[in-house]
């Protein structure tokens, strides 16, 4: 494993963990475990951040990798990706407010959010496990330029 695939294991890895600890903390909540849930929840949070820390560093730092599959999908690769994007934002800003309902005990609207939330998280861990397939499995694509070097005209 190279630098340009090493860092999408790793960020993959952590927003699968973030899925499953998003589940298993919607599990305990039903059994009416608060404290476990919260915990898991906090948990699920972290690893979802320490995927953003390593996708940014690798696109400042590495760069990205371009569509390697065939010519004939790269439009709906790309409506694919796009998709996922806009679903990983709203999913990050759904999980902040979540959370912050969840700190401020407005439990009535944490919950009804939660619900929401979980569910379009779990689409954006499905639709991000489908890229890197996609992306370093089925169609290893080219390398673009560290956003550093861009910037700095390198």
């Amino acid at each position: 494993m190279d630098i340009f695939t090493v860092f999408p294991t790793i960020s993959t890895s952590f927003i699968v963990i973030s899925a499953v600890l998003v589940a298993v903390g919607w599990g305990l909540i039903i059994k009416g475990k608060r404290e476990a849930h919260k915990k898991t929840m906090i948990a699920a949070a972290v690893a979802a951040i320490l995927f953003f820390i390593v996708y940014v560093s690798r696109t400042i730092f590495v760069g990205n990798t371009s569509w390697g599959g065939p010519e004939h999908l790269t439009t709906i690769y790309h409506v694919f990706l796009i998709f996922h994007i806009v679903l990983a934002t709203v999913a990050a800003v759904f999980g902040i407010t979540t959370l912050v309902l969840g700190f401020k005990a407005k439990y009535a609207k944490h919950r009804k959010w939660g619900r929401v939330t979980s569910v379009i998280w779990f689409i954006t861990a499905i639709t991000g496990v489908a890229v890197y397939v996609l992306l370093y499995m089925l169609y290893p694509g080219g390398h673009t330029k560290p956003v550093w070097e861009v910037i700095m005209g390198g």
